[in-house]
């Protein structure tokens, strides 16, 4: 916790990393995440939440946890494919920092914008920050930040999730301009307490997520990503998942 680590910054940062057939993947996340925060002098760990891969992905988990120690790499296996948002509530129960970064392990997310993360919350001291791949310049401001945007996406998947982003932030007003993003920074009691409310599944998890933040007062503020498409495998997204979400928004509007 605060205070007891003997680095630069004295936090330590947990990422909750749920894999699905991340085989060849996870070995690159791992190695950029460590990358990062070795360089910022940042205590860190990595708890990697795998719901039973076919593909070996404990396997590999095992062999990082060797490389870089076993407190740094924490596997913690489920039986089964179980979900989202139940992985972080799975994966919570681990972290021994006071923050916890959420992040796909698929590489979509880079772990480079990680510093700016930790640099807008201290210059703010904000509960929560996402990654935005729809702003120019990060909110609050940061001087330093670059325009999010995707690369990897035809403009089919572009436009759905522009349309998504619009139809939520028409209907909730969520103050956040990505809602659908999955690449946050919390502290560890926030995320706690919101993540105990949140009834969602699958996709719509994380917009809950930050619908409720902003309904239970929290402060949040955005740092442009660039979102780049997954490497290796093939996407989770499908037609149940679009459906699944309109379904979620309209459900947030009428409960939260």
């Amino acid at each position: 916790m605060q205070g007891q680590h003997n680095t630069a910054d004295t936090h330590k940062y947990s990422v909750i990393l749920p894999t699905y057939n991340e085989r060849k993947n996870l070995p690159i996340i791992v190695w950029l995440l460590a990358k990062v925060f070795t360089e910022h002098d940042l205590a860190w760990e990595i708890i990697v939440v795998d719901d039973a891969s076919p593909d070996g992905t404990q396997e590999v988990a095992k062999e990082l946890a060797k490389v870089y120690g076993e407190d740094k790499i924490v596997l913690k296996p489920r039986a089964g494919k179980l979900g989202l948002g139940t992985a972080y509530v799975h994966g919570l129960n681990f972290c021994t920092g006071d923050f916890v970064i959420i992040m796909d392990a698929d590489f979509s997310h880079h772990p480079k914008f990680i510093p700016q993360f930790i640099k807008l919350q201290k210059a703010y001291n904000l509960d929560i920050v996402t990654g935005t791949r729809y702003r120019s310049t990060a909110t609050p401001a940061l001087s330093d930040a670059q325009p999010g945007g995707v690369h990897g996406w035809d403009l089919k998947r572009k436009l759905v999730s522009r349309g998504a982003n619009f139809l939520a932030a028409t209907v909730l007003n969520p103050g956040v301009s990505d809602l659908t993003g999955s690449f946050r920074l919390y502290r560890l009691p926030v995320l706690r307490h919101i993540i105990s409310l949140t009834v969602s599944r699958g996709y719509v998890f994380q917009m809950e997520m930050m619908v409720r933040a902003r309904a239970l007062g929290y402060t949040v503020g955005e740092v442009p990503i660039t979102f780049v498409d997954r490497i290796f495998g093939e996407s989770k997204l499908g037609a149940d998942e679009v459906i699944g979400y309109a379904k979620g928004v309209w459900s947030l509007f009428t409960t939260v």
